[in-house]
């Protein structure tokens, strides 16, 4: 699968440019601000942090961004896309399981080498204060993920069940996956695959993360609130544990 390049490659900056470059300025300002909100918080980062970061007056932020909130959401979006660019570019001729162990390897590779853009997607997202243009980029990329999905269920590559599930599911693992890195923890604990069974099951762990462990069902009829441990989330898309509820007994 060819490789998708990051927009949000950090950019050098000089202290006295030479001569004004626009795309160059708003690069900066969007790195800046990527690493000052996944680092320290949104709230918590203010416009003249990030101008300072990005080595520009603080008056050149509202240039190119009407609002630092406008800002979050440019940097969101643009992160959205990139992962769903991964996903589009999977070979369609190729299996359910080998795309999306693809998809899971680039979105690894991404961790690893700008844990920011995880961060901010899938680990600790700002729910909040995304617009509905960011809302609507994020249901792109499920969208394309379950087409995916879909195609699996198709081969009999996975289980019964509704692909938005299979989905939503997958999405949770790459989340728990994504802060087990963030921690330090070893992240071939995850469940290696989505409704393993009799029909077998997609592989949902990157190959770099082999051998894994036994496979973990993770049917609904299986799945209960006693036994949960996808701790993800504030509640669990599968049988719909508050942790906020549970944790705090």
């Amino acid at each position: 699968m060819p490789h998708t390049p990051n927009p949000f490659a950090p950019v050098e900056s000089t202290s006295k440019p030479r001569r004004r470059d626009p795309k160059n300025t708003r690069e900066r300002l969007v790195r800046a601000a990527l690493d000052l909100f996944t680092t320290q918080g949104y709230h918590a980062s203010t416009t003249p942090q990030v101008a300072r970061r990005a080595g520009v007056a603080e008056g050149t932020i509202y240039r190119h961004f009407t609002s630092k909130e406008q800002l979050l959401n440019e940097i969101y979006r643009g992160a959205v896309r990139m992962f769903t660019q991964i996903v589009e570019q999977t070979p369609a001729r190729s299996s359910c399981r080998d795309r999306m162990t693809d998809v899971a390897d680039q979105w690894c590779e991404v961790a690893s080498q700008d844990p920011p853009l995880v961060k901010l997607v899938f680990v600790t997202p700002p729910t909040g204060l995304l617009d509905e243009k960011s809302r609507e980029a994020y249901e792109q990329m499920r969208v394309q993920l379950e087409k995916v999905v879909a195609s699996g269920k198709a081969s009999n590559e996975i289980r019964a069940g509704p692909a938005y599930l299979w989905t939503d599911v997958w999405l949770q693992l790459i989340r728990l996956l994504g802060r087990r890195r963030r921690s330090g923890e070893d992240p071939r604990n995850l469940p290696s695959r989505v409704g393993s069974g009799a029909q077998g099951g997609t592989i949902v762990t990157p190959r770099g993360f082999s051998p894994l462990p036994p496979a973990t069902s993770l049917s609904t009829a299986r799945h209960s609130p006693q036994a949960c441990n996808l701790d993800i989330g504030p509640i669990c898309l599968i049988c719909k544990t508050d942790f906020r509820t549970r944790n705090a007994r």
